[in-house]
């Protein structure tokens, strides 16, 4: 569903990703982590397509994002670490905007966003200015924009930040049943425990190159600790 190929980004004369290629498969949650200024974010907006790839592509399904960036993209959603929205939208506007933005009839709109409202209680806060609402509640009207038009992929970039423990609870379990529908996730966290326990495969990002990638149990392997945590795993590999 989503594909990395011979993918290298600099800015200016310095090398952010070196020669990156793998690939996430339909129905299955892929998890990038590493340290701060490995690069993660820049592999994220390239996967997004908010930055064409310098050298190598990015495949959404069978679309290239250089070649072919509206289809690649009508396959997407994104669910940003900061939720900046247009001041002076309501929630309600918010949503109809971004179902507009994907194509989605007025019909279309007004059922998924009667289905969506219930996911985190926010039934009768959607006709509130979205400058007046809380960071969680501006993240959870993100992730319900993120799940309107029923995307192939789903782009994240720290998902559970300013979540309540509740709100966190549903967004895994909603974005695990998406994945268990067919759905593919790529998500990007520095969270290591959420990233343990919901990620099928978890890659690690180190000065730009994939250092590692696999299962929580390939990488115990790889480590030769049956029993290390990610955190205990992520801290031995950054090491070595």
């Amino acid at each position: 569903m989503l594909r990395f190929s011979n993918v290298s980004q600099s800015y200016g004369s310095k090398e952010i990703l070196h020669d990156i290629s793998f690939e996430v498969e339909p129905g299955k949650m892929y998890t990038l982590i590493g340290p701060n200024g490995s690069g993660k974010t820049t592999l994220l907006s390239l996967a997004a397509g908010l930055l064409p790839p310098q050298v190598g592509e990015v495949i959404i399904g069978d679309h290239s994002m250089t070649t072919d960036p509206i289809e690649a993209k009508r396959l997407t959603a994104l669910i940003p670490d900061q939720p900046n929205i247009w001041p002076g939208m309501t929630g309600f506007e918010f949503l109809h905007f971004v179902g507009t933005l994907y194509g989605m009839t007025p019909r279309e709109r007004d059922t998924k966003i009667q289905e969506l409202l219930p996911l985190f209680t926010l039934d009768g806060t959607e006709h509130e200015q979205f400058d007046t609402f809380s960071r969680g509640n501006k993240q959870k009207f993100s992730v319900m924009a993120a799940l309107l038009h029923s995307p192939k992929l789903i782009l994240i970039d720290e998902p559970i930040v300013g979540l309540d423990p509740i709100s966190i609870e549903i967004l895994l379990t909603r974005l695990r049943d998406f994945c268990n529908e067919g759905g593919t996730v790529f998500m990007v966290s520095h969270t290591m425990d959420v990233s343990e326990r919901i990620s099928d495969t978890i890659g690690l990002l180190h000065s730009g190159t994939l250092a590692h990638q696999g299962t929580l149990d390939e990488l115990r392997k790889i480590v030769g600790d049956d029993s290390a945590s990610l955190t205990q795993i992520y801290t031995h590999l950054l090491s070595i």
